[in-house]
């Protein structure tokens, strides 16, 4: 139950509400306990009628009027309780999903490469949901089951103290029942949920990529992967339904056993003339009113028992500390910035890999200047670049923007500062105008066209039937992917940043296209750091700076003529690409 404890600040933000929840909780109680004593009165009115042979007495009227408007008034309190304390349940579920979402946008780029987004997903569903029904049910019925508890023994001991105690006696045994029960219900839910994360994750992974699997004519493959996921789902599932299954028939059974020695004992006190008939009806009333607490108390547990289980899969992600975040060695003062990068004797290493993938970086780009990075596949081209927006942190050297260790720089003012569209192209289900002014809060018409020209996508999207307008689908699936890319691109632009990144981003675009973005970038970039990562010698060649990467070290640099006369990596991939050409040509 500990989990549960982290939901204090929420408990406390709705504290007033709660309060007042448990005010109607104790009026609803208080209108309901005294029906019965009426009900007894009545029986006994009724009783002293019939041997009487009299017609209805006014009395017996007074007590079924009674018992009507006591039921209603305790009806209007049920209605608050549920107004009061259900309603906050549903704030707090909303403020927990919102906190977890926060909470996830700020965790490393790192910690989602090892996090499946299905499990994620499941936390996000229906964990927060086992969570808010702890605030909800479980705080409405346990409050509701002691005030009833307190009230109605109070009544039966008032009324008889010994067949109270005899009425008792199987209660313990309810309470230990549930005990034992409840701890085999917070295992198996807990695998259960495990289970349906496993689900989760395998359903998003087969709907993401359908393509593949159609190419590949897997769709039967998957099904059964997914139907094997599924039935251990089921299993799970129906092994908390027999848990659940004992529980409340076993509930009924032992508070059955009270209501047969009250019968039993509470009639011979009615033949000895020690209780009335009417008392004993109330006597027995009562005993049925503890019938929903003790039901409740063991259906309280198993929700709180649950609850706990998804909250410590919760916690456990909430415990998670970004690896990168501002810290208090973060300068605040520093507002902007203007984009000269400095790299010294820069290394960086991934998480549980036995060579750095970056080596002894020593790089300096000037604001304003236009550099191109190039090498073979796996030499860290895009671990460089994502150095510059913190997705990773440097392991060794230094990194200083304008001259400022970049860990000094707020990361929302860095971040803010850079354009970046990385190798793997993002678009949201959305609009384009809305995919291209998401980095921005600037909806004026003008600098969406001019993003749009400058990435050579706006004659396109005028050809679309609702042109800006038109929904791209889940991850831009209805456009090319020469258009994704260049939607990206324009993106990018729409930021108007000091530093621009194109990581490979130009690699679905024709050659034509591609020297038309790279103009109007060249304009668009003046007095802007441009960083272009390419295997296409055409798409660099007119940088200011080439830098070649080998081995994760820097193996050659200079322009595109200096490089080339060297005859080394960055000329013999000019090569094959000259000849490539001449074989398409041909």
């Amino acid at each position: 139950m500990r989990p549960l404890l982290r939901l204090k600040p929420y408990l406390l933000r709705y504290k007033k509400k709660l309060l007042l929840g448990l005010l109607t909780v104790i009026g609803s109680n208080v209108f309901t306990i005294v029906q019965p004593m009426f009900l007894g009165k009545a029986v006994d009115e009724l009783k002293r009628g019939i041997e009487m042979h009299t017609f209805v007495s006014s009395d017996l009227l007074m007590w079924a009027g009674l018992i009507v408007g006591f039921a209603l008034i305790a009806g209007v309190f049920t209605f608050l309780t549920r107004q009061t304390i259900i309603v906050v349940s549903r704030h707090i579920e909303y403020d927990l999903r919102n906190d977890f979402l926060s909470h996830l946008q700020k965790l490393s780029y790192s910690y989602f490469q090892n996090m499946p987004t299905g499990d994620l997903m499941a936390h996000a569903t229906n964990d927060i949901s086992a969570v808010r029904n702890v605030v909800g049910p479980g705080i409405m019925y346990p409050s509701d089951t002691i005030v009833t508890l307190t009230f109605v023994l109070f009544m039966m001991f008032m009324s008889d103290w010994q067949l109270t105690l005899l009425a008792l006696i199987p209660m313990p045994l309810v309470s230990f029942a549930v005990y034992k029960l409840s701890k085999f219900v917070n295992k198996i839910f807990t695998a259960r949920q495990e289970q349906f994360s496993l689900l989760t994750t395998r359903a998003q992974e087969t709907l993401s990529g359908v393509r593949v699997v159609r190419a590949y004519v897997r769709e039967t493959y998957e099904e059964e992967r997914f139907r094997k996921l599924s039935y251990e789902y089921l299993k799970k599932n129906l092994v908390l339904a027999k848990v659940q299954s004992i529980m409340w028939p076993l509930m009924f059974v032992l508070v059955g056993f009270s209501l047969v020695i009250t019968i039993y004992f509470g009639g011979l006190k009615v033949i000895d003339g020690q209780m009335t008939i009417g008392t004993l009806t109330a006597f027995t009333a009562y005993l049925g009113m503890l019938i929903w607490p003790m039901i409740a108390f063991g259906w309280v547990a198993n929700l709180l028992q649950q609850g706990a289980a998804s909250m410590g899969r919760l916690a456990a992600i909430m415990d998670s500390e970004p690896e990168i975040k501002d810290t208090e060695t973060t300068d605040h003062s520093i507002e902007n910035i203007h984009g000269t990068i400095e790299f010294r004797n820069v290394s960086f290493t991934h998480k549980n890999a036995a060579q750095p993938t970056l080596k002894n970086i020593n790089l300096k780009i000037e604001s304003g200047m236009t550099v191109a990075v190039v090498g073979y596949t796996g030499t860290g081209k895009s671990t460089l670049v994502n150095l510059i927006p913190r997705l990773y942190d440097i392991t060794g050297g230094e990194l200083f923007i304008d001259g400022i260790d970049i860990r000094k720089i707020p990361l929302e003012v860095l971040r803010s500062n850079i354009g970046f569209v990385p190798q793997e192209t993002f678009l949201f289900s959305e609009t384009i105008a809305e995919n291209i002014r998401y980095g921005v809060d600037n909806n004026l018409e003008e600098d969406l066209n001019m993003a749009a020209e400058i990435s050579q996508i706006a004659k396109e999207v005028m050809e679309f039937p609702k042109q800006y307008e038109t929904m791209i689908g889940e991850r831009g699936i209805t456009l090319s992917g020469g258009q994704k890319q260049r939607s990206s691109i324009a993106r990018a632009i729409m930021r108007n940043p000091k530093i621009l990144i194109l990581d490979d981003a130009l690699s679905a675009v024709d050659t034509y296209t591609e020297e038309r973005i790279l103009h109007r970038l060249h304009e668009f970039m003046k007095d802007r750091t441009s960083i272009i990562i390419s295997h296409r010698i055409s798409t660099v060649k007119d940088a200011d700076l080439i830098v070649v990467l080998q081995n994760g070290e820097i193996g050659e640099r200079g322009t595109h003529d200096e490089l080339v006369a060297i005859n080394g990596i960055y000329a013999d991939l000019h090569r094959k690409q000259l000849l490539e050409q001449q074989l398409e040509e041909m």
